[in-house]
């Protein structure tokens, strides 16, 4: 399975954080026959678009209506990308998240193996709830597993329903962690603490984190594993043209940082000391809340990807000084 500039593709979600930078990245490879399909609304994620090469534009109402009427219409793709979701962990509409997350994955992904398509999806790592089962995309029993949220849960559903009816075998889910980047401003508050802390120092000069609701953890020292987005969309296109790739995938970095780390890079990047002030978690965040999340990424490894990753320093030096200083897109390095 290999990547041309012949390649016909699908990218859902292509306008978004994860689903631009992959567009981006498949255009650096030569790839410009790529039908984008998303929902721009009114944020500003339109502006993803602007320095990205691709063939078409669909709307994703308009794709999903095509797909469930007419499953040849839009003709054979050799890659279906769909990163579209509704990623907020805070979404308390579930009817919303069930059509959206659950339902259109099926369908998309019944229709991309019936033409043939290479099927990759984004299931997401706040399947693993709390962590207390561990971290680990080789666990068989799906259902012992307890995501906090319903954004979770609405990507915890797929993925038993891929396992249940033999889906698995022939597609890929990609777990993805904490991923953070360019790209991703128009996420609101499920932007990265990279892009909010910038915000708040270039504004205040300071850092706000939460404290710890737990004295296992110090205030500050809850961990996370950090990916940054060339990494995450390297790591998808390689499980993508990796044949006997199938089933779930961990994408992080293999490494857990704390907070205090990561904010302690950006303001390394700023050339600023670090001046930080811990505030109290809100109680609607609390019973949801991770304080320990690291990929194990052995399954990864052993699938053929050897690539080495950027360490936090310079994934957050990349970040602040090649983007986020000069409000630069993913693309914008050629301009």
């Amino acid at each position: 399975m290999r990547l041309t500039p012949e390649s016909r593709i699908l990218v859902t979600g292509g306008a978004g954080f994860i689903g631009s930078a992959l567009v981006w990245e498949l255009n650096r490879r030569g790839c410009e026959n790529i039908l984008i399909s998303d929902k721009l609304c009114s944020d500003e994620k339109w502006r993803n678009l602007v320095p990205l090469k691709f063939h078409d534009y669909m709307d994703g109402g308009d794709l999903e209506r095509t797909v469930r009427t007419s499953e040849t219409s839009l003709g054979r793709f050799d890659y279906v990308f769909h990163l579209g979701a509704c990623s907020a962990t805070t979404e308390r509409d579930a009817d919303y998240l069930m059509r959206n997350n659950y339902e259109l994955t099926k369908v998309l992904a019944t229709w991309a193996l019936r033409g043939g398509s290479r099927f990759v999806y984004a299931s997401s790592a706040a399947t693993y709830g709390d962590g207390s089962l561990g971290m680990d995309d080789t666990l068989k029993d799906l259902h012992r597993l307890r995501p906090l949220n319903m954004y979770g849960y609405s990507k915890h559903l797929f993925d038993l329903h891929a396992q249940r009816t033999g889906l698995d075998q022939h597609i890929v889910g990609l777990k993805y962690f904490n991923v953070y980047g360019p790209n991703e401003d128009h996420k609101a508050d499920m932007r990265s603490v990279v892009h909010k802390a910038y915000g708040q120092i270039c504004q205040t000069g300071r850092v706000q984190l939460f404290k710890s609701d737990r004295p296992d953890y110090k205030d500050g020292e809850q961990m996370r594993d950090f990916l940054y987005v060339k990494d995450a969309v390297r790591m998808t296109l390689h499980l993508a043209c990796t044949a006997g790739a199938a089933g779930l995938f961990n994408l992080g970095s293999g490494q857990a940082h704390t907070w205090l780390q990561l904010v302690s890079a950006i303001f390394a990047a700023l050339n600023l000391e670090p001046v930080i002030d811990f505030v109290p978690m809100p109680e609607h965040l609390k019973a949801k809340y991770q304080y320990y999340t690291c990929a194990d990424i052995t399954r990864l490894r052993q699938s053929g990807f050897e690539e080495p990753l950027h360490t936090l320093t310079e994934a957050v030096r990349d970040y602040v000084q090649g983007y986020l200083m000069g409000d630069k897109r993913l693309g914008d390095e050629s301009a």
